[in-house]
């Protein structure tokens, strides 16, 4: 299978992030992404035994796992949310520009650049009109926040661990199970130190499990197997399809009109996923 489609599969998972984050937004963020963190390292138990990776490797998926959304979630908290949504999604852009640098042997060519750019473009527009769409609390503020610090670090770090995992020696995709174990152990290490204890439904329970088959799970795995044998150049620019997704599909859920932005953002992601890919 074309590693372009497993990054396809992984994506289309965490395009359902945002809408199964709004219906559980009653649970304190460290708490929700420990649960399904450690729920999604579950696949991977019986496989146990491929999870021996040197010390250096399981630290790297401790970086990107926890990590990444450690300063995500500090960014949401200390900065509007649309626009610190927005920072974290220079990630694609980081993966392709950083590319040469952490692969020496990947060049970047101008129609990178330019599809990169244009990826973050739409992702912008999906992102800021949507949220204009709903009006009132959610949508752009405009104003500078510290948060954009943490948002920023938070996009660096995933697109660095991304890249990181071709530079590590080898390791079996099984081993994600272990990073996302570990990761989810901290999470919920975090919950018991900063935040306050909470009660879930069974409902709530059942979409926990949802969120950590799928976008905190099994979208690890496929990433992992997309960045082994795929030109990261390509897989970063084929990203920016998440934040349009997502967007559309929480537009949907909401019952809200499809408005012209998200027409315009898919018709920049698209082309830009297309003259990517394109691009040896």
């Amino acid at each position: 299978m074309h590693p372009n489609v497993y990054a396809l599969g992984a994506i289309a998972l965490w395009a359902s992030l945002a809408t199964l984050g709004v219906s559980l937004r009653h649970v304190p963020p460290f708490l929700l992404t420990g649960l399904a963190l450690v729920i999604g390292s579950v696949p991977a138990w019986p496989l146990v035994r491929q999870w021996k990776v040197p010390p250096r490797t399981l630290a790297l998926g401790i970086y990107g796992l926890f990590g990444y959304h450690f300063l995500l979630f500090t960014a949401l908290r200390l900065a509007p949310p649309v626009e610190a949504n927005l920072v974290n999604y220079l990630w694609p852009l980081f993966i392709v520009v950083l590319a040469p640098l952490f692969l020496p042997d990947l060049r970047l060519k101008p129609a990178h650049v330019l599809a990169a750019l244009a990826g973050f473009a739409g992702a912008a527009i999906a992102i800021l009109g949507g949220a204009g769409g709903a009006g009132g609390a959610g949508g752009a503020s405009g104003a500078w926040s510290w948060g954009y610090v943490p948002a920023l670090g938070s996009a660096f770090m995933w697109a660095s661990y991304s890249l990181w995992t071709r530079r590590v020696p080898a390791f079996p995709t099984a081993a994600i199970g272990l990073f996302g174990l570990v990761s989810g152990l901290l999470s919920l290490a975090c919950h018991a130190l900063l935040e306050p204890a909470a009660s879930l439904s069974g409902q709530d329970l059942l979409l926990v499990g949802v969120m950590g088959l799928g976008p905190l799970g099994a979208a690890f795995f496929l990433w992992d197997k997309a960045l082994k044998g795929g030109d990261a150049r390509q897989i970063g620019i084929l990203s920016y399809i998440t934040p349009l997704a997502s967007t559309a599909l929480l537009v949907a859920a909401t019952g809200r009109d499809l408005s012209a932005s998200i027409a315009v953002a898919a018709a920049l992601i698209i082309g830009a996923a297309v003259v990517g890919t394109r691009t040896a």
